[in-house]
């Protein structure tokens, strides 16, 4: 048994006056037990939020990141990266930028992102043949996560599972790659992609059926085949965007299954990597507004974010936060670079 101190002083009568000792009672141990619990559940929130916040900003300088690239690279060769030939082709180091390129708008991209070395991956020299080192070189640089490509509040840096095994006519099936949760705005009309032609000989053809250089109907900035110029950009650099993060369902964060996050980094034009601001008149509601990710809701053409708000990068390089209330009339005016029309306010 513990053996207690008595503490004994004299009172004022000269008698001997035994203090108990000092400790906890249970009930005041369970107080402050309780008050420490209070106090977490008002702090966690708090803690949370600037965590987000801090995943936002980062978020947000990724896109301006690959904002600074897409301008470096238009006073570099003239206009925008392109879009790619379609979803069954992958970036080619032998092949350029332009027209020329099979690759997504990302990958011209990453000379000017600080990845040369990955942008190097595949290189054989032979621009119009594809061959095995060429294949394992694409399959390579797939499966090498980027950190810029990421949204930090989806998801990390890593390779993730594709299950449908999709293949490309210039790489390997890819059956595991990195992610990118950022879009190219691809205007305020609506277009329908497809995987491009289906061989290299069919590609270099002089008009195949899968080209068309009519920019009338392709009102945004990156596009299948597209060269786009800042001059083309008619509505000002500040009043159009130039990408966005786009929609996914939280179901796919990590699956591989989405619709539009299921091929590697690179592929061609093609819904992984592009979005739409496309207005419908009869029914508003209808229009490609950006959406905030949640289950269920298969959502291939919107920009979307995991966010309090859409994060967009205007083709000025500045950055904007995008509300999920904006009107969808404003929003396709700044999805179109020359379409003329006012913008009276961002939503």
């Amino acid at each position: 048994m513990q053996r207690q101190v008595e503490i004994r002083r004299l009172d004022r009568a000269g008698l001997i006056v035994r203090r108990p000792p000092s400790a906890f009672t249970l009930v005041e141990l369970l107080v402050v037990i309780a008050i420490i619990g209070i106090l977490i559940a008002l702090l966690l929130p708090a803690v949370q939020a600037a965590r987000e916040a801090a995943r936002r900003s980062q978020c947000q300088n990724n896109l301006k990141q690959l904002a600074l690239g897409m301008l470096l690279h238009e006073a570099t060769h003239k206009h925008f990266s392109s879009g790619g030939w379609g979803w069954r082709w992958t970036g080619d180091p032998d092949r350029g930028t332009g027209k020329s390129q099979p690759g997504g708008w990302n990958y011209p991209l990453l000379p000017f992102i600080e990845q040369q070395a990955v942008f190097e991956l595949g290189r054989d020299n032979v621009p119009d043949v594809i061959t095995d080192p060429q294949r394992n070189g694409a399959l390579t640089r797939d499966q090498t996560p980027i950190a810029g490509f990421v949204c930090p509040t989806r998801r990390s840096a890593v390779v993730y599972p594709r299950p449908k095994n999709m293949s490309y006519h210039n790489a390997r099936s890819v059956s595991s790659a990195g992610v990118i949760d950022y879009a190219a705005n691809s205007g305020s009309t609506v277009m329908f992609y497809t995987d491009g032609p289906t061989s290299m000989s069919d590609a270099l053809k002089p008009w195949p059926n899968w080209k068309s250089d009519n920019y009338a109907s392709k009102t945004g900035v990156a596009f299948t085949r597209s060269e786009v110029r800042i001059a083309q950009i008619t509505d000002g650099t500040s009043n159009t965007y130039m990408l966005g993060e786009k929609y996914l369902r939280t179901d796919d964060y990590k699956t591989g299954n989405g619709t539009a996050d299921d091929f590697g980094m690179y592929e061609g034009s093609a819904y992984d990597t592009h979005r739409w601001c496309y207005y419908d008149s009869v029914s508003p509601a209808a229009s490609y507004v950006p959406m905030q990710d949640r289950p269920g809701a298969v959502l291939p053409r919107r920009f979307g974010s995991p966010h309090s708000a859409c994060q967009m990068v205007m083709c000025d390089g500045s950055a904007r936060s995008v509300n999920f209330s904006i009107d969808p009339q404003i929003h396709s005016r700044y999805g179109g670079r020359n379409d003329g029309l006012p913008i009276d306010n961002d939503g």
